[in-house]
């Protein structure tokens, strides 16, 4: 059976059979040496002279090469460590060695961090490219950060459930996707860019506490922030208030930094908790709705997180450019979509606040900054459409 290379450190004295990469090779005259790479890590194997055949096999080897080699964990020797690797106190001392396959000169080093490489010639060859050990570090995190809010959200209740790619196209924030329908001529498909209505039907369903890792889909142009094709956290909950939205919220986010990432530094507020404004306040105070709020804005390792609460419900659209008026011929539109509910307790109060001072209502919207970044959003639907405002739209 196979020994994986982290494992070998606790076999030493027994027989291990290993397989992957050759990383590299160094020939001493009489002894050759390579490290051998998995996905675990590395070790260093040695071909000594004993074996003639096995050790010109040995001298054939290059970077890349696929490799089965046969072998005894033995401790190296006293002061022959090497303690920046995980096994640098033992090596295996090679009894075959079997070539699963040769690897053409790759078109670029692999044992750099990458950085140095053209960004079109590192995603031509993607597959060599994710064997550089801070791209397979960056995979491993990101299944340990999904793994993360799977088990918190589990814990708390909610459900996972995937909702259909293939959907009906909707107005949204950005282009459509779509596919030809093959069994209805002229017809397309359109793929999500977010799961919003099916989640809402769950809701309906009675599920109550919803999340699923999503995929969406995009046509936009690609930018630092954006691109065509992404995974975000979706979550749906029924019966829940703005507040009980941000406690959730926050927990996951300084549960997972501080188990996943913790050394980074978080900026909180006197109480230890994420910093809450207002749209107004933010703006007054930064110019912006998704404010960089850290101490040490050229710090990588501090994160600020802040919430930003009390967007305005509507905003006036003219209609007619040609009027200069900030209140010419328009009309007033909600800010973020018709059914994100306004901060109001009935019907009368909304139809009251809105013929006196609509530009001045409160939406029950917020969004979830980092750094500079809008991350999330959350609002609180409607819970019914009453006639009158059916009426009103």
């Amino acid at each position: 059976m196979r020994t994986l290379t982290k494992d070998t450190t606790n076999k030493v004295g027994e027989l291990v059979i290993l397989m992957g990469w050759v990383h590299v090779r160094r020939d001493h005259g009489k002894l050759i040496f390579i490290d051998l790479c998995d996905r675990w890590g590395m070790v260093q194997v040695v071909f000594t002279p004993a074996n003639k055949e096995l050790l010109a096999s040995a001298d054939k080897l290059r970077s890349e090469w696929v490799v089965e080699i046969r072998g005894n964990v033995k401790s190296r020797p006293k002061g022959m460590e090497n303690l920046e690797l995980p096994t640098g106190s033992i090596e295996i001392e090679a009894e075959e060695l079997q070539i699963l396959n040769e690897s053409q000169t790759p078109p670029f080093a692999l044992d750099t961090d990458g950085y140095e490489i053209g960004e079109d010639n590192r995603l031509k060859y993607r597959y060599l490219d994710l064997r550089r050990e801070r791209l397979k570090k960056n995979l491993i995190l990101r299944d340990k950060v999904i793994a993360f809010m799977r088990d918190f959200l589990h814990q708390r209740d909610f459900i996972e459930v995937e909702t259909p790619i293939l959907t009906k196209s909707t107005p949204e924030g950005a282009r459509d996707y779509v596919v030809p329908a093959r069994v209805y001529p002229g017809k397309f498909y359109a793929l999500p860019q977010s799961p919003q209505q099916y989640k809402q039907l769950l809701m309906v369903a009675g599920i109550e506490r919803y999340f699923q890792i999503a995929r969406c889909f995009r046509d936009e142009d690609t930018r630092g922030d954006r691109q065509p094709e992404f995974t975000q956290l979706d979550l749906e909950v029924s019966f829940a208030k703005q507040e009980d939205i941000l406690a959730i919220t926050e927990e996951l986010y300084l549960s997972l930094v501080r188990t996943l990432f913790p050394e980074k530094k978080l900026t909180l507020d006197s109480k230890g908790r994420i910093p809450v404004m207002t749209y107004k306040d933010v703006m007054e105070k930064y110019g912006t709705d998704k404010p960089d709020i850290r101490k040490n804005k050229n710090d990588r390792e501090e994160l600020a997180f802040l919430f930003v609460v009390d967007f305005p419900a509507f905003e006036w659209k003219e209609t007619d450019p040609s009027i200069s008026s900030g209140q010419g011929k328009g009309r007033w539109d909600s800010t973020h979509h018709p059914f994100t509910k306004p901060r109001v307790e009935s019907v009368e109060q909304f139809w009251q606040e809105f013929k006196e001072k609509p530009g001045q209502m409160l939406a029950d919207q917020y969004d979830f900054v980092l750094n500079g970044y809008e991350i999330a959003m959350a609002f609180r639907h409607m819970a019914a459409l009453p006639r009158e405002l059916t009426a009103w739209s």
